[in-house]
């Protein structure tokens, strides 16, 4: 019988689907194709479901995490829900600590798989003892929980190497030749982009080998530390949620990536919106800034380029973010014609 053996043995496999009617409104269907890989079609909705178990276990070969224990990460929301559902069914407790940004959405559904949620803020630096990141690392060395911190963790990576590359590549039966993804930890593009570097290694031309593009957004690090190998002087906050940093975590495998591609908090919200209205696909930012990125770069290329995006989890959990009021109140201009009628019209 097909039956799984529980909800973790559903992570992985996901979908690939052709953004044919975005190429058509954005690119006026010149340049290649564009295909989305659908996490949300994870159990947990996110492809951070992809490392929850996998940074438990190497805890438990670490000898870090013994039977009942706390295991505690600085999160964004997606990776705390992936180690919470894996923890749930393991018999361990979870912390989240996770800054003030994160929808409430998030928070709530942290919660609701029975995590212990710590909010800090986010207008202090990394290594402010209020930050995210430092409150996790207190309770990881006073309270003796453990701590997988998915930037450091090279099960992060591994772990899309081993699942993520993989599907991509034997969905497109090899026809892949350029990935482009949203850089957080750095985790799913170095993984998944070390993956598709080695199996395309030596393919013919004009496919040639698979092209590795990372999305930041302005404000964060990468972008400038890819140019230069240094830290940009304006290191600012951002409204993307999930990628981007103010800091280096060590689960960026640089040699896997092949360019840096920055993306505005307002391209990213437009190509958001873009994707709900004329794909019907409703992910977060982090998806828009990775669509956006993949349809400059598919513009550019030949119509036998094929383009793999991401879309990293599903867009119910920012409703919060995804209106009118919000986006102006934050500054933003480009907020979406059709949502602009709505709220006109009292809808």
């Amino acid at each position: 019988m097909a039956i799984a053996k529980d909800i973790l043995d559903l992570v992985g496999n996901t979908p690939l689907v052709y953004l044919d009617r975005l190429r058509a409104s954005v690119n006026k269907g010149q340049g290649a194709r564009v295909v989305a890989k659908l996490e949300m079609f994870n159990p947990g909705s996110s492809v951070k479901d992809r490392i929850g178990l996998p940074l438990i276990r190497a805890g438990e070969k670490a000898g870090l995490l013994k039977k009942g224990g706390t295991i505690v990460e600085p999160t964004s929301g997606n990776t705390g829900l992936g180690l919470a559902m894996a923890a749930a069914l393991l018999g361990y407790h979870m912390v989240c600590t996770v800054p003030d940004k994160v929808p409430k959405e998030k928070q709530d559904l942290l919660k609701a798989y029975g995590a212990e949620v710590i909010v800090c803020p986010t207008s202090v630096d990394a290594d402010d003892p209020r930050s995210y990141y430092k409150q996790a690392e207190r309770m990881r060395d006073e309270e003796g929980a453990y701590l997988p911190y998915q930037y450091y963790n090279q099960a992060n990576p591994t772990a899309h190497y081993k699942t993520t590359g993989p599907e991509i590549w034997h969905q497109t039966d090899g026809k892949v030749t350029h990935f482009v993804a949203g850089m957080g930890t750095g985790g799913t593009v170095s993984g998944t982009g070390k993956f598709l570097h080695e199996a395309s290694n030596g393919r013919r031309r004009p496919a040639g080998r698979v092209k590795v593009v990372a999305v930041d957004t302005v404000g964060s690090v990468f972008t400038n530390f890819h140019k230069t190998g240094k830290f940009p002087r304006d290191i600012h906050q951002y409204l993307i949620d999930g990628i981007g940093e103010d800091f280096m975590p060590t689960t960026v495998w640089w040699d896997e990536i092949d360019a840096v591609e920055q993306v505005s908090d307002e391209d990213a919200f437009l190509m958001q919106a873009k994707l709900a209205r004329e794909e019907a696909l409703f992910s977060g930012s982090s998806a828009g800034a990775a669509v956006h990125a993949a349809f400059k770069l598919a513009k550019k290329l030949p119509k036998s380029a094929l383009v793999v995006t991401l879309l990293p989890d599903i867009g119910d959990r920012y409703l919060s973010k995804f209106n009118v009021e919000w986006m102006e109140a934050k500054g933003l201009t480009k907020a979406p014609a059709y949502l602009r009628k709505m709220t006109k019209r009292g809808t």
